[in-house]
């Protein structure tokens, strides 16, 4: 397989875990904002902080309020994280790979694509925004099972997965450090809705139902953190995402330092100590997590993808 198509592969494996989990991310957040009242609310720029893009945001907007923000995340061609840029990208990716991946995931995600771009525009109020993101998912959703269930598993579905299991790791990380910063920001001495932040956070990840069948204690927020960054059998936990990304690592050739370098990620996680962490703590850990992280992209970037000097840019737009 050549550099350029495993690149391709991997990076579609990113978008359409990032597409999902954006569109999870913005209806979870709004009707947090919703419920929560509005002395507490910790206001828009909180749901730009998890994506990462805050400089690039306030370059392009003045205010952080719910039309600007939800522009940003949705449907803001400028910022390569949005929805609409995700989507193009990956268009692009499925596209140039069709010898690889089976042609009816084309046809989905043009389709998925053609509905995003024309339907935007219920997006950005409220009234229609729910079920727009709601189809989102369930596009995403099925063009991933699309894939499971008729690609062959060799290298290339190993790259696919490999992309998935990394991106919805960082993202995961990114909730649950928005969830501590929170925290950190609210003037709310009796911390009575405590609660409504780390059920909503659960719910962002569709979490909430594993977690009151396997943990069974109230939502309660070291719980909450160990399980989503823990737990072995959540697939959106970030120590299933690792196991998962170490296990189709070892299928590839030439393997050896892109799996230490995920190895790295895997202790630093198990050497946590959540029960004494401090919300503070647990901030200055996820970034240091986050980092690791964006050093086993790289470190797989160089071994596989740097090969080949024609590399597509539409596969590389955006990074950990």
């Amino acid at each position: 397989m050549l550099s350029r198509v495993a690149e391709r592969v991997y990076w579609m494996g990113r978008y359409i875990e990032r597409i999902e989990n954006t569109a999870r991310m913005v209806n979870t957040y709004v009707q947090l904002m919703l419920d929560l009242p509005k002395s507490i609310q910790p206001g828009w720029q909180r749901l730009i902080d998890v994506t990462g893009g805050h400089e690039l945001f306030f370059k392009r907007y003045r205010n952080s309020n719910e039309r600007n923000t939800i522009k940003f995340l949705l449907a803001d061609r400028q910022n390569p994280g949005s929805i609409t840029s995700s989507l193009t990208a990956l268009r692009e990716n499925v596209r140039t790979t069709r010898d690889v991946v089976p042609t009816e995931a084309f046809e989905h995600v043009n389709e998925l694509y053609l509905y995003a771009k024309g339907d935007i525009d219920n997006a950005l109020v409220r009234r229609g925004r729910y079920q727009y993101l709601a189809n989102i998912v369930k596009g995403c959703q099925q063009i991933s099972g699309l894939l499971s269930g008729t690609m062959s598993h060799d290298n290339t579905y190993d790259f696919l997965r490999i992309g998935r299991n990394l991106e919805r790791s960082d993202m995961t990380t990114r909730i649950v450090d928005v969830g501590a910063a929170m925290l950190l920001i609210r003037d709310d001495p009796q911390r009575s809705h405590d609660n409504v932040f780390w059920v909503y956070l659960l719910k962002s990840l569709s979490a909430d139902q594993m977690y009151r069948q396997h943990v069974r204690w109230r939502v309660e927020g070291q719980r909450v953190v160990r399980y989503l960054l823990r737990d072995s059998l959540f697939p959106r936990a970030v120590a299933y995402c690792l196991a998962e990304t170490a296990s189709r690592l070892d299928h590839l050739p030439r393997n050896e330092n892109t799996l230490r370098s995920v190895a790295r990620v895997q202790r630093l996680l198990n050497e946590l100590n959540i029960d004494s962490l401090a919300v503070q703590e647990l901030h200055e850990f996820i970034d240091d997590l986050q980092i690791e992280m964006a050093n086993a992209h790289e470190q797989l970037v160089s071994t596989w993808f740097r090969l080949d000097q024609e590399a597509s840019p539409v596969a590389t737009a955006s990074a950990l």
